[in-house]
């Protein structure tokens, strides 16, 4: 009794810091942080060849490469704490996704306008489709010679909303003059769900602590992964009227076919203040040998969202214009390769 007593005070006191410690973080207005694979190129591949592709769907090795090396950094600013805040309130977002030779892709979105820079080269290459030489644009495409060209362009934010929405509208349909609401969960909703979580982990995850030098603390949660979703989704089922439309759940046969090894997560703290998060996900691999699978998760400095000097401002006409004339010219694109609704229903049928 004794022991028991010792461990469900662990249990509680570790849960109660991590508690604080994510508490601490929405009450930031500021949040950076770096997700990152530790993952090999050659254990992506196993994995890949384990779920039986089909040929010609293996994973490419640049793209293994890439994946494994790649890591992306976010940050968000508020007016607001966090956890206060709603999408009004967000006054800036930068994303960066980098490897070891450079940066791959990166995004600010600051005040109207949404900035994008990335190499193009390299994203090319490890997806298997090179992009249109530049000296082949059309001269209206200028914007996007820039952006091919490795340099800061910007797009203003409204524009590409409308265009998302424009784009996912039937063929055949005309734009509703009101602008759909955007799905989201009531704040009665997401208590209900905070609580549905906070009783399974409480009742599901064996959680350990470990003291380290200089006020760092290590907490580990360990739990069988699929007894673990699956009481989670039985705690939202009750709720899933109160879910935004579309919001499917997996239904119990498909939670049947998940794995059910034990999954861990380490989260460091440092004096209270979450530093890092590491999921060790190589026991779900099931029909690969894998030794090194996992997610981290560290907390950061990140960049600053701010407007870059310098950006050429384009808008998705001209981008969408000059892609087609260059595939024209390169004899990649014929009227006959549209479905029968044309251009226009042809990607609105995409985009849905």
């Amino acid at each position: 009794m004794g022991s028991a007593a010792c461990g469900t005070v662990e249990q509680l006191s570790a849960g109660q810091k991590l508690d604080q410690a994510f508490e601490k973080l929405g009450q930031e207005k500021s949040i950076s942080f770096e997700l990152d694979l530790d993952v090999d190129a050659s254990t992506l591949k196993e994995m890949g060849a384990a779920s039986a592709p089909e040929p010609g769907e293996e994973i490419p090795d640049e793209a293994a490469e890439l994946i494994s090396g790649a890591k992306i950094s976010v940050t968000v600013e508020s007016r607001k704490p966090i956890d206060e805040s709603d999408e009004k309130d967000f006054v800036g977002m930068a994303m960066k996704v980098s490897a070891p030779d450079g940066d791959l892709v990166e995004y600010r979105v600051v005040g109207d306008y949404t900035y994008i820079r990335s190499d193009v080269e390299a994203l090319s290459k490890a997806m298997g489709s090179p992009m249109p030489p530049t000296d082949e644009l059309p001269p209206e495409a200028g914007g996007l010679k820039k952006a091919l060209e490795g340099e800061w362009v910007k797009i203003n934010t409204e524009e590409m909303k409308k265009a998302g929405e424009e784009m996912g509208q039937a063929p055949g349909t005309k734009p509703s003059s009101e602008p759909s609401p955007q799905p989201s969960l009531d704040a009665k909703t997401q208590n209900k769900l905070l609580e549905a979580f906070r009783e399974v982990i409480a009742r599901e995850v064996d959680f350990t602590t470990a003291g380290g030098e200089d006020g760092t603390e290590h907490i580990t949660a360990k739990a069988p992964f699929r007894t673990l979703i699956t009481e989670l989704i039985g705690e939202i089922r009750p709720l899933s009227k109160d879910l935004p439309p579309g919001m499917g759940l997996p239904t119990d046969k498909d939670l049947k076919d998940a794995p059910d090894a034990q999954v861990t997560a380490d989260f460091t703290l440092k004096n209270g203040e979450l530093t890092e998060v590491y999921v060790d996900l190589a026991k779900l691999a099931e029909d690969a040998k894998v030794k090194k699978f996992g997610l981290v998760l560290k907390m950061s400095g990140g960049t600053k969202p701010t407007a870059p000097a310098g950006a050429t401002e384009v808008d998705l006409e001209e981008i969408m214009g000059g892609f087609a004339g260059a595939m024209m010219q390169d004899g990649e694109f014929d009227e006959s390769d549209l479905p029968d609704e044309g251009l226009e229903g042809g990607f609105a049928q995409d985009a849905t």
